[in-house]
């Protein structure tokens, strides 16, 4: 495989874009294609043969792209399906949930962990699992969220109504003197500054997006897949649903000019 073909990158929406940026900007010389399962959102209340049918029809249209390598950028997806399509599909893959528990694992004082995530995430008890192995001695308190997903693709980021609910969701877990917070979900960094405003300085907050970056990077790295050419990258974005929503959004937080997207009918994968 060639090291100047492009990452594949996937998500239900737009909250895969966190994922995007990062890599962006830790590794620049890399192309990405990136897919929001618009039409299919949120995954998060949908079952775990529901994710994994979705998530095999995604890999087989980036596939398609010829990319090197996968990013499950969906937490919901990393929980329920990564572990069955790693195992059909001959290409490096990763997702977005190992590389936040080793952050919150090394970042916790207190051995008090928070995670807030959709509700398919937070049931599926991954964070835990992922956690405990780490460290036995922690305590993971998890907390569905699920009204900020459809809060963040409707572009409510600063609203008074997702104010309103993170303070209700977070109340729960602050109870529990955490020390840590994970954003278990890729939709939840572009919440930071209004989840901050409610934890408050002392509580330190995880985002997977940052380090899935740095774990897509030496994921290269070992498999020799790492693009050294400085030539001008061309992503592309393919959206189920929506491109020209799903562009508007992607241009408000991306660092590069998103110049057009492409809708794709998944289904027929």
């Amino acid at each position: 495989m060639s090291s100047k073909a492009p990452i594949g990158v996937f998500d239900s929406g737009v909250g895969g874009l966190t994922v995007v940026k990062e890599i962006m900007n830790q590794i620049p010389g890399e192309t990405i294609i990136y897919f929001g399962d618009t039409a299919r959102l949120p995954y998060g209340s949908k079952s775990r043969e529901t994710i994994i049918t979705y998530t095999r029809q995604i890999i087989r249209f980036l596939m398609g792209k010829e990319v090197k390598a996968i990013v499950v950028a969906c937490n919901t997806a990393s929980a329920f399906a990564l572990e069955t399509v790693r195992k059909e599909f001959d290409i490096p893959m990763l997702g977005v949930v190992k590389p936040g528990a080793r952050v919150a694992a090394a970042t916790t004082k207190n051995g008090n962990i928070g995670v807030i995530g959709t509700e398919g995430t937070i049931r599926s008890g991954i964070y835990n699992e992922y956690l405990s192995e780490i460290n036995p001695r922690v305590k993971v308190y998890g907390k569905a969220c699920p009204l900020f997903v459809p809060l963040v693709e409707e572009g409510l980021i600063d609203d008074p109504v997702t104010m309103e609910m993170a303070r209700r969701y977070i109340g729960e877990l602050i109870v529990h003197d955490i020390d840590t917070l994970v954003l278990g979900c890729t939709h939840y960094p572009l919440l930071r500054k209004t989840l901050r405003k409610i934890i408050g300085d002392n509580i330190q907050m995880v985002n997977p997006a940052y380090e899935t970056a740095k774990a897509l990077k030496q994921v290269l790295a070992d498999h020799n897949l790492e693009n050294d050419d400085t030539l001008k990258t061309d992503h592309k974005f393919f959206v189920s649903d929506g491109a020209e929503k799903f562009k508007k959004f992607a241009n408000s937080i991306l660092p590069c000019e998103v110049v057009e997207t492409k809708d794709v009918n998944i289904e027929n994968y």
